[in-house]
């Protein structure tokens, strides 16, 4: 017997010991009924000059009598008095009905429903008592319902279930009291959490166990199982992981993939699952030819050819044929040709190995959104969902273009679930389209503790919204407080101005730092920074900004450099400055890209009404693909800045460059560059100009993935140099190369991935500081 059957039978065997009284009780009612009314008298009419009701004690005569639906006096068929009867054992507030005609007085017998006085929980140690009673139906002052009861110790039940504890068991049990009353009690037998034990695949031939394993979002418990929800045993995780999986091989060019899972008891307590996913892979396929034909006449297929971008002889992947499909489409609607859809037809290649596609533009059915429903959004604002719609009111039903809205919508965060439905309209040439949402928790607060070797101990506390007022809109704000820094920061962002894709934010900060073996002198930087960003292709965008800058830099030690000496003798620094970001990212939508490149190009005129005006530009590129199967992870990143100094006394050590562990590893925050080696604290001045390189492998250590720990190298090389003032040379502020190499440790944690780096320091000048050994929060792109 299946666990699903054995819960159906325990509550079929509640039904039959804990309600039975009330389930015979209704049914005698009837069988009475048609006892009260002999067959030989089922035509005869009846006249009543009275009405006699017995056995009620809270519900009115003027309640019962309504229900009746006849008066004194008046002449009453059988038939009418089997409604009268229907009408009150169908109003719910009675046990039992009975009507009995004497002579010309009727007797309604009734027992009255017990209303509930309280509910109470019993047996629940893990979850609160307001938690479980806010998710069932049955509340005090009402009446109560056996069938409702029980349905609300099913939910409980699931309720359990999804946290894992599949061997809860909830029973309603019923306490009477005087004047009709009862408590309802649940009572909860919790059960240990049912974990997955393991994971594993049969039929894998080109993807080991352990690649796969990282692919789902169903986990292995494992040393922190008592704080991942991952490894608990949910049957809904466990559909989406086939679903999961499916993608990740279909990406990669296995089109005939299948997989089932099964899953298998560990013990009869049910805290331990055994899932094994079974699969087919089939055979791999590449892109073959790739043409673009068109059934509309005055179509030129050259152009819509160079928007596909579908090339020939790659790993056939979907989301390719998906986006180059989109992309014609896209082209059509800015050329005002109406219902176009791009058709792909593909043709299978079994002995070559490839899929030949080809794009057929054609006509599609004259077919209308005539408006787009949005239920369920208790707080999100309608125009927010209704944002992530390229298509309005009016415009061509495109179903393609329907199914990225929805992706667009459940990529948000917003919502638990969406589901959106397209259904006939007023016509048959119009369609409706309905977006069923369900909202869940946008915002998060948090405290916590933090330690680093550039700033020491600190406390911190921070604030964020994704959705904020359910406008859509992103507001965070930090607070760190540490022993050598202190920083205040607070972001605002409106993605969807005026409804299209512009995104105006703000971006403010209050950064302290205060002497420390990294620097002997304390500064101050603050920001006040307006922005808009907006697209100016798929996978490029745009951001104007300007705002306030200032600086400061205080208490400098008498033992530190004339360079800083006189760049704080000219105090507080606050000037105007405006420049623009470019971002290119080559991510598009699927689960698991093989590659990826990012480019960001950053340019600023700063300092305008201050006397260090400026000009400063940086440039940076990642990219990232997998090799060995997906096995290994290659890193790979590049980066530059240059600062010139345009007006006034010049650049201040506040704005140049700095080379930390962030850019070579294996140096301390200030422990590169241009140093003055003649005062007694050999201060790190910064440099106008800086260039880095940074190469990494990450790969898996045979440890087993619930422990969620991996391995890699690095390489890293990089140089800071240039000064505007070097005291007439005495400062060395050349162009020297620094490298390190090292080993990292990758552990996904709860609070976040971190990331253990030790770092040996290659090549180096005789005045830097290392700083071989680091702890950082991971960062992914």
């Amino acid at each position: 017997m299946t666990y699903n059957e054995q819960r159906a039978a325990r509550a079929k065997g509640l039904r039959q010991s804990v309600f039975a009284p009330a389930a015979t009780a209704v049914f005698f009612g009837v069988s009475g009924a048609s006892l009260m009314v002999p067959s030989a008298a089922l035509a005869q009419s009846y006249n009543f000059s009275s009405v006699q009701i017995v056995g009620t004690e809270k519900i009115e005569a003027a309640t019962i009598l309504a229900y009746l639906g006849f008066g004194k006096n008046e002449t009453v068929s059988a038939a009418q008095l089997n409604d009268a009867y229907q009408r009150l054992q169908g109003s719910g507030l009675f046990d039992t009905v009975r009507l009995q005609p004497s002579g010309r007085t009727l007797v309604v017998r009734v027992q009255e429903q017990a209303f509930i006085s309280r509910i109470n929980i019993e047996g629940n140690r893990r979850e609160d008592d307001e938690d479980l009673i806010a998710i069932i139906q049955s509340r005090p002052r009402q009446v109560f319902s056996p069938a409702v009861a029980e349905r609300d110790a099913q939910v409980i039940a699931e309720y359990y279930a999804q946290k894992g504890r599949l061997a809860a068991d909830v029973t309603p049990r019923i306490i009477r009291r005087t004047n009709g009353r009862v408590d309802l009690v649940f009572e909860v037998i919790e059960g240990r959490v049912s974990e997955i034990e393991r994971l594993s695949f049969s039929g894998n031939r080109s993807f080991a166990d352990s690649r796969l394993r990282r692919v789902l979002t169903s986990k292995q418990a494992g040393l922190l199982r008592a704080f991942v929800q991952s490894d608990t045993y949910d049957p809904g995780r466990i559909e989406f992981d086939k679903q999961v999986l499916t993608d990740f091989y279909n990406s990669r060019g296995f089109v005939d993939f299948r997989a089932e899972a099964v899953a298998a008891e560990a013990g009869s307590s049910r805290d331990g699952y055994q899932v094994t996913f079974k699969i087919t892979e089939g055979q791999q396929f590449s892109v073959g030819q790739v043409n673009t034909i068109s059934e509309v006449d005055g179509v030129d297929t050259a152009e819509f050819e160079r928007a596909a971008r579908l090339r020939q002889g790659g790993v056939y992947n979907p989301s390719d044929v998906d986006n180059a499909i989109a992309r014609m489409e896209r082209l059509a609607a800015q050329k005002g040709l109406n219902f176009i859809t791009v058709e792909p037809r593909i043709v299978r290649n079994e002995r070559e190995g490839t899929l030949d596609v080809t794009l057929a533009i054609t006509r599609g059915p004259r077919v209308i959104v005539e408006r787009i429903d949005i239920e369920g959004n208790q707080t999100t604002l309608d125009r927010v969902v209704r944002s992530e719609f390229r298509t309005v009111e009016g415009d061509p039903f495109n179903p393609r273009e329907i199914r990225r809205a929805a992706e667009r919508i459940r990529a948000l965060g917003y919502f638990a679930n969406v589901d959106v439905q397209a259904r006939e309209g007023s016509a048959s040439d119009r369609v409706v389209v309905d977006v069923d949402v369900e909202e869940q928790g946008t915002g998060s607060l948090s405290f916590g503790a933090s330690y680093s070797t550039a700033s020491g101990f600190g406390l911190n506390a921070s604030f964020s919204e994704s959705n904020f007022l359910g406008r859509g809109q992103y507001i965070t704000a930090e607070f760190n407080w540490g022993v050598a820094v202190r920083n205040y920061s607070f972001s605002f962002a409106e993605p969807r101005l005026l409804g299209r894709d512009l995104e105006l934010g703000i971006n403010a900060f209050y950064y302290d730092t205060l002497a420390s073996a990294n620097a002997n002198y304390d500064t101050t930087r603050l920001l006040v920074e307006p922005y808009l960003e907006f697209p100016i292709s798929p996978s490029s965008r745009v951001a104007v900004k300007a705002g306030v800058r200032g600086s400061n830099i205080a208490n400098v030690d008498p033992a530190s450099s004339a360079v800083l000496m006189a760049e704080a003798g000219r105090g507080w620094q606050i000037g105007g400055h405006a420049g623009l970001t470019y971002t290119f990212d080559s991510a598009i939508s699927g689960l698991d890209d093989m590659s990826r490149f990012f480019l960001e190009i950053d340019t600023e005129v700063g300092g305008l009404g201050a006397d260090n005006q400026y000009l400063k530009a940086t440039a940076l590129a990642r990219a990232q693909t997998r090799i060995m199967n997906d096995e290994v992870t290659l890193r790979a990143e590049v980066e530059g800045g240059a600062l010139y100094s345009i007006g006034g006394a010049g650049a201040r050590v506040t704005d140049r460059f700095t080379l930390g562990p962030e850019k070579v590893r294996g140096f301390r925050f200030n422990g590169t560059g241009p140093r003055d080696l003649t005062v007694a604290n050999t201060d790190a001045l910064g440099g106008n100009y800086f260039v880095a390189a940074r190469v990494e492998a990450q790969f898996p250590l045979g440890l087993p993935e619930e422990y969620g720990i991996s391995g890699g190298v690095f390489a890293d090389v990089g140089s800071l140099w240039g000064l505007d003032n070097t005291l007439g040379g005495t400062i060395d502020d050349a162009f020297y190369l620094r490298s390190s190499v090292g080993a990292s440790l990758f552990w996904d944690t709860p609070i976040g991935p971190l990331r253990f780096n030790y770092s040996i320091p290659v090549v180096k000048q005789g005045y830097d500081r290392e700083g071989r050994f680091e702890v950082t929060i991971q960062t992914q792109f």
